[in-house]
């Protein structure tokens, strides 16, 4: 008996985004082995993209075999040995999970909190540096998925390094939907997820490193703590002369050259545009059937919007089940200390369309009334 395939989809939740029938064709193509020379012609052209992705010149920007979650603890493992100093910011629920690993893998973790909902500020960090010992790294979300709020990420890197400390962030709901400038605003180490605004399936997590992390990974009195994300060992598989590491999902590449050849053909600047147009006409939309911002304007993620579920809402859950079940349309729930109180949807990848914001809308009108 054949397995029942999934009805179709209109993913406008934080993620997966929904992908494009060309990105969705490349992955039939017949895989090659992992040690293929047109695989490593192939990466060579997905790292030139990711490169311009990231804002940066930094040699090893690779596609991580993971979800984004592999990213951040790639760059954690790497950069953090036990008894070492780290500075989190936390203004949601994925700067809790950076804690969270950082701890694991031996960290003194300080964590700034900010209030879920408002931007991390560069401020909020200056008392945790100034103590006596050193820190060894400053981390925060660039655009954090469960609140829908960009922090500034620039003056935290700044104030990092004038004391002494690395500078790591999380991109994975930003990067290919806003600007990311990991070489002008001296990011050391970023991590991100295809399977937001860069419009491929999940499954890698892109990551860029500069030499100042790599230096300082290379001076760790023992190597990485895990054996899989050791960036010396991933270097020496995807630089020459490719020393085998592991099976690399291959498939999920060719997906990924797909979607950075879209980006590329509608160019970096008209997709950040096209994300904020159907984000203002969703917000819009929204206003006018009672559903309002949960972020405020002035931080506000163009792919990703919170916004207030309404008093007369008795059972968020079932109603987007309804929006599910009944037109097909996917939008996610709040996390942690915002579930049951926001929802949040997304505008990214080839589902950031004026049409699917119209379907959402009208589907949306039909269910709060009833």
């Amino acid at each position: 008996m054949n397995p029942r395939l999934p009805s179709p989809r209109i993913l406008l939740g934080p993620g997966p985004s929904s992908v494009s029938p060309a990105v969705l064709q490349s992955a039939a193509t017949a895989p090659i082995g992992y040690l293929d020379p047109e695989l490593f012609e192939l990466l060579e052209s997905v790292r030139n993209d990711l490169r311009l992705l990231f804002g940066t010149s930094n040699a090893f920007t690779i596609p991580l075999t993971g979800t984004g979650m592999a990213g951040m603890e790639c760059c954690l493992a790497n950069l953090i040995e036990p008894g070492d100093r780290v500075v989190i910011g936390v203004n949601g629920f994925f700067g809790g999970r950076m804690v969270e690993i950082a701890r694991r893998l031996g960290a003194e973790v300080t964590q700034v909190d900010a209030e879920w909902g408002t931007p991390l500020e560069a401020g909020m960090f200056l008392p945790a540096l100034k103590s006596s010992s050193p820190v060894k790294v400053v981390a925060c979300v660039h655009a954090e998925t469960s609140t829908g709020v960009e922090t500034s990420i620039a003056p935290i890197a700044e104030l990092a390094h004038s004391n002494g400390a690395l500078f790591l962030a999380d991109a994975v709901t930003s990067l290919g939907g806003m600007p990311v400038e990991c070489d002008k605003w001296s990011v050391d180490a970023c991590y991100s997820a295809t399977q937001k605004c860069v419009g491929a399936p999940p499954g890698l997590s892109p990551i860029t490193i500069s030499d100042r992390a790599m230096a300082a990974m290379e001076g760790r009195s023992k190597g990485a703590s895990h054996w899989y994300y050791d960036w010396k060992l991933l270097r020496g598989y995807y630089d020459a002369p490719h020393a085998y590491h592991h099976t690399v999902p291959i498939n999920l590449y060719y997906t990924l050259a797909a979607a950075l050849n879209e980006i590329k053909t509608e160019g970096l600047e008209e997709r950040f545009r096209r994300y904020r147009e159907v984000s203002a006409q969703l917000l819009n939309g929204l206003e006018e059937i009672g559903v309002l911002p949960f972020a405020a304007e002035k931080c506000r993620l163009p792919s990703l919007n919170t916004v207030v579920i309404p008093d007369s809402v008795t059972d968020e859950a079932g109603l987007r089940s309804a929006l599910l079940r009944e037109y097909g349309i996917e939008i996610g729930g709040g996390l942690g200390a915002l579930k049951g109180k926001i929802w949040r949807i997304g505008t990214m990848g080839a589902a950031a369309t004026p049409r699917n914001i119209v379907l959402l809308l009208a589907a949306l009108r039909l269910l709060l009334k009833r």
